[in-house]
């Protein structure tokens, strides 16, 4: 392997690098928004002393976690039932 052909190789390889580190900074800067998108809902559902939750901002917060994830239930609890299947 030449000189030149080693640095290509190496420029490649770094750029390569450079992309996966990102792709995984952005993976893990989505699972912390959602992580707190689904702190603040189960809060507005669960925790209001009025008693109506805002639905309004329920609605918008499930809107944003379709846009990161693509689901826009991925923030809903799945229902479970004794006995039965889901």
């Amino acid at each position: 392997m030449t000189k030149a052909e080693n640095r290509a190789a190496a420029k490649a390889y770094q750029q390569e690098k450079k992309r996966q580190w990102r792709e995984e900074a952005h993976a893990a800067a989505v699972a912390a928004d959602i992580d707190q998108l689904a702190t603040l809902r189960k809060y507005l559902i669960f925790n209001l002393k009025a008693g109506i939750p805002a639905l309004d901002l329920i609605d918008a917060i499930d809107d944003y976690a379709e846009k990161l994830t693509g689901d826009r239930r991925a923030l809903h609890q799945p229902h479970h039932s004794i006995g039965g299947s889901c």
